[in-house]
C-alpha cells in the first residue's frame, strides 16, 4: 500500500500543478516557438518538468528516510531541473549544459550513489571498480540525461517513455528487494503519467530541457541504487531494456553521424519519431507505437532478472537484432529524410496539424 500511496500523491499533485505551470510560464515567456527543426506549429509552454519535480518531491520525502543517497538524488535533481530551467528561459551553449550535467551526476556520486562493481559474467564473483566507478557513474547518469533529451522530440514521447521505464524499474526493485528506489520509481511513474495527461497530442505544455534531463536524471541515478545494485550478472541487461528505445535511437544517432562522416553532436532528422512522421505516421500513432515496444521491453526487463546470464543474453542478443533490423528498414541509419516522398509526407501531416 506504500507504493500505491507514493504513486497516487505524485500523481495527483503533478496533475495539480501542471496547469499552474503552465500559465506561469506564459507569463514568463517560456515557451517553444514554431521553427524549422520544430514539429508542432503553435507556441507551446516548455517548463513541465517544474510539475513532474513538486509531484515527484511531495511524494518522496515523506515516505523515505534522509539517507546520504537520497539526499543526493534529490539535491541532484533539483540542481538538473535549475539548470533546465535556465536552459529553457534564456538559453545556454552546449558546452555549458554539459558541464552542468556532470555537475548534477557529481552530487549523488557525493552521496555515495555509485555503480562499486560489475559482475563477471564468464568466471562468477565481482569485479570491483576501484577508481573507475565515480567516471562510470558519471557517464552512466550524463549519458541517461542525454538519451532522454534526445528523444523529447514529439509530443508525450519522452514522458511516456519515463512513465513505462519507471514502472518497469519498480518491479525491478521489488524483486531485488530494493524498496528505497521502488518507492521512488513509484512516485516517478506517478508524476510523469499525470504529466501526459496534458503533454500527450496536441501537447498543451512540453518538458522542456528542464523536464527531460530531470526524468532521464532520475531513471539513471536510482537505477545506480536499485536495478544496478545486484550482483546478477544479468542485471546490466536490465536498465538497457527499460530504458531501450531511447537508449538505441541514441546509439544508432551516433552511429549515422560517425559512418556519414558528420558531426557527433550535429542534430539531423535520422530520429525514429522523425522516420515514422515521413512515413505518415500522426504524432498519436508513433507515441502509442512507442508505447508499445516500449512496455514489451520492459516486460522483457523484468522476465531477464528473472534469469540466469546466458539465457538474458539471449533474449538481449535477441532483441537488439530486430530493433536494429527494424530501424534499417526505415532508413534510420541515413542522415537525412529521404527526397520529394518525405517531403509531401510531412507536408501533409502539418496540414492535418493546422485542420486540428
Amino acid at each position: 500500500m506504500t507504493y500505491l500511496r507514493v504513486m497516487l500523491t505524485a500523481l495527483a499533485v503533478t496533475y495539480l500543478l501542471t496547469p499552474l505551470v503552465k500559465k506561469t510560464a506564459r507569463e514568463l515567456g517560456a515557451v517553444d516557438e514554431p521553427g524549422r527543426r520544430r514539429i508542432h506549429l503553435r507556441r507551446i509552454p516548455n517548463l513541465g518538468g517544474l510539475a513532474i519535480f513538486g509531484g515527484f518531491m511531495v511524494a518522496v520525502i515523506p515516505g523515505l528516510p534522509l539517507t546520504a543517497e537520497v539526499r543526493g538524488i534529490m539535491l541532484g535533481a533539483t540542481f538538473i531541473l535549475a539548470l533546465g530551467l535556465v536552459d529553457d528561459i534564456v538559453g545556454l551553449s552546449p558546452r555549458l549544459k554539459l558541464l552542468g550535467q556532470i555537475a548534477a551526476a557529481l552530487i549523488p556520486v557525493l552521496g555515495g550513489v555509485t555503480v562499486d562493481f560489475i559482475t563477471n559474467p564468464l568466471f562468477g564473483g565481482v569485479i570491483q571498480l576501484g577508481i573507475f566507478s565515480i567516471p562510470l557513474t558519471v557517464l552512466w547518469i550524463v549519458g541517461i540525461i542525454n538519451t532522454l533529451n534526445l528523444i523529447d522530440g514529439l509530443d508525450g514521447l519522452a514522458a511516456g517513455i519515463t512513465s513505462i521505464a519507471a514502472a518497469t524499474l519498480f518491479f525491478v526493485s521489488l524483486q531485488q528487494v530494493e524498496p528505497v528506489s521502488a518507492v521512488m520509481m513509484a512516485a516517478l511513474a506517478g508524476s510523469t503519467l499525470a504529466f501526459l495527461r496534458f503533454n500527450f497530442h496536441p501537447a498543451e505544455i512540453f518538458l522542456g530541457d528542464g523536464g527531460a534531463m530531470l526524468a532521464g536524471y532520475l531513471l539513471a541515478a536510482i537505477s545506480i541504487i536499485g536495478a544496478l545494485k545486484s550482483a546478477a550478472a544479468v542485471t546490466v541487461f536490465v536498465p538497457l531494456l527499460a530504458l531501450g528505445i531511447p537508449i538505441f535511437d541514441t546509439a544508432y544517432a551516433i552511429f549515422r553521424r560517425f559512418y556519414n562522416s558528420r558531426p557527433i553532436s550535429k542534430a539531423d532528422h535520422g530520429h525514429l519519431h522523425h522516420r515514422l512522421l515521413a512515413l505518415g505516421w500522426s504524432q498519436r500513432s508513433i507515441a502509442l507505437l512507442v508505447y508499445a515496444v516500449s512496455s514489451l521491453l520492459g516486460v522483457l526487463a523484468v522476465l531477464v532478472n528473472s534469469l540466469n546470464f546466458h539465457n538474458g543474453l539471449i533474449i538481449m542478443l535477441i532483441v537488439v537484432s530486430t530493433l536494429t533490423y527494424g530501424c534499417w528498414k526505415l532508413g534510420i541509419f541515413s542522415v537525412d529524410l529521404p527526397g520529394e516522398g518525405s517531403k509531401l509526407a510531412g507536408k501533409k501531416r502539418k496540414q492535418q496539424e493546422i485542420k486540428k
